[in-house]
């Protein structure tokens, strides 16, 4: 892979990296992966419903992404897809923040990466917008 393709596509490899792994640890165990985590449990069948459908949320999203790195015709649709998934998922800690206080380190973190690349997709975008 020669520079300005990793470099195009940094944004995309970098989301990759991190969301499927939180996927599948959202996902496959719940309630055995994210107590030892996070504060708290996922004993209800409705919660591991919840997670199992944010890792399918998650798995299908980074599918798109990995068409984007893939394919030049799908970059613009996977670039602005990960500003808003990135941008979303950082704008709605920032409300947790402002109405229940600061998270845990991991979350405060995540909040920090999200936002973070979101504005590097948008950055990304408006450099290599075709």
């Amino acid at each position: 892979m020669n520079k300005p393709f990793v470099f195009k596509n940094l944004h995309l490899i970098i989301s990759l990296l991190v969301v499927v792994p939180a996927a599948l640890i959202y996902g496959l165990s719940p309630s055995k992966s994210l107590p030892l985590l996070f504060d708290f449990e996922v004993a209800s069948v409705d919660l591991k419903s919840v997670f199992r459908a944010i890792m399918g949320l998650y798995l299908c999203t980074s599918a798109v992404w990995i068409l984007g790195i893939l394919k030049n015709s799908f970059w613009n649709t996977a670039t602005i897809l990960n500003l808003v998934f990135m941008g979303g998922l950082g704008l709605g800690r920032l409300v947790g923040i402002i109405l229940d206080g600061i998270p845990s380190p991991a979350f405060a973190l995540g909040t920090m990466g999200e936002l973070t690349l979101a504005i590097f997709a948008f950055y990304q975008f408006k450099k290599n917008v075709s």
